[in-house]
């Protein structure tokens, strides 16, 4: 996926857009979809490698913090489901 797309995804989650390339002008925005500014756009892309990063590290230290809840390690927890 291209950082236009990851961009998007980022600042519209719900979808309700198309992009071609990674050029902010090709975007369409389907019916009571919001558009974003080409601003909002410009400055998310330059940092959605980072902000990607941030969201894998919180997923997996909120794993991690389940298994050492429930008091299992990740391999453990890979025998278990095979």
């Amino acid at each position: 996926m291209n950082k236009a797309m990851e961009t998007l995804k980022h600042l519209i989650p719900n979808g309700g857009w198309t992009i071609h390339g990674d050029d902010f002008d090709t975007i369409i925005y389907d019916e009571g979809v919001t558009p974003i500014t080409k601003k909002q756009f410009d400055d998310t892309i330059k940092i959605i490698e980072k902000i990607k990063k941030t969201q894998d590290e919180t997923k997996e230290s909120a794993k991690a913090a389940i298994l050492d809840r429930i008091g299992l390690t990740a391999d453990e927890l890979k025998t278990i489901l095979g």
